[in-house]
């Protein structure tokens, strides 16, 4: 049998083509994300220039760093305090919405309205809304309350947000998956007597279960990725309350000018994501129905 590729030219013009796509992500992804490597391995001075090499002292003395641990532990607390009532949301909205209707398309804007919204203008909305004097919260529930001032209230302030920034992905993906079950499987197990919560439980969730599965880990990743919320609405307070590990990277490198620690920060939230990744993947296998 002939080989099909001899004689066969090298045709460069696909690379030509993929060139400007792999120097912008050279530029921008990749040798940023390996300089930050780099520079949490070392000391550097106010303006980011490398100093010495330190190894891992950096990391070490991260984790006897009481305010990294506490960062680290309310950006645990705060992907919690969004992931579920986030995906639960999106869930009920999508399932009321799966149903086309006469005049569904309202709503179903109305619902993805939060992701056309830039994050900055619809956190300083918010702000209004909690605003302790003339706030439309307080004026609706007839009280004074300083939620954004308030400990132990400012941090379910900024989760409520970002539950409303990311309901528009929500309901977009698994509006998606629950319209995409065949109407013949709904139609006849209605024949067979299924009521509306085992059609849901039986036929609905295992075959939506891919965008499901998304959504999950979306609120989760996000959640550890929420920055213009808290920088707009609390500013990390009161008290550290609110202070999420991606702000107090955010402040060790532009408040304190400690940049290797910053870096060190940031290489330790790339970790978490990627585990948290590489978990979706496992589950993915077995808990997903293709």
């Amino acid at each position: 049998m002939k080989n099909v590729h001899r004689g066969s030219k090298f045709k460069p013009l696909p690379y030509l083509l993929l060139l400007p796509s792999l120097l912008i992500l050279g530029m921008f992804v990749f040798f940023p994300f390996l300089r930050n490597i780099a520079l949490s391995l070392t000391m550097t001075d106010v303006s980011g220039n490398i100093v010495k090499f330190v190894g891992f002292k950096n990391y070490a003395r991260l984790f006897s760093d009481r305010t990294f641990l506490s960062s680290l532990e309310i950006s645990f607390r705060f992907a919690l305090m969004v992931g579920v009532p986030a995906f639960l949301l999106g869930f009920l909205l999508a399932l009321a919405a799966a149903e086309q209707r006469r005049g569904s398309r309202i709503y179903e804007t109305m619902y993805t309205m939060p992701l056309v919204t830039a994050a900055a203008p619809a956190s300083v909305i918010w702000y209004m809304i909690f605003a302790p004097n003339a706030g439309l919260l307080n004026y609706l529930l007839g009280t004074s309350s300083m939620w954004l001032s308030d400990s132990k209230t400012a941090i379910w302030c900024v989760a409520a947000v970002t539950v409303w920034a990311n309901l528009g992905m929500n309901v977009i993906f698994l509006l998606t998956g629950f319209r995409n079950v065949p109407q013949e499987l709904m139609e006849s197990s209605k024949i067979d007597g299924a009521g509306y919560f085992t059609r849901v439980w039986k036929i609905i969730i295992p075959m939506a279960s891919p965008q499901i599965f998304f959504v999950v880990f979306y609120n989760i990743v996000t959640s550890f990725q929420t920055f213009a919320q808290v920088r707009l609405l609390t500013d990390g307070g009161p008290y550290y309350s609110t202070n999420i590990l991606i702000f107090q990277i955010y402040k060790e490198a532009f408040y304190n000018s400690r940049f290797y620690s910053a870096c060190a920060m940031s290489v330790v939230l790339f970790l978490i994501i990627f585990i948290i990744t590489r978990i979706q993947f496992f589950f993915e296998k077995r808990g997903v129905h293709y």
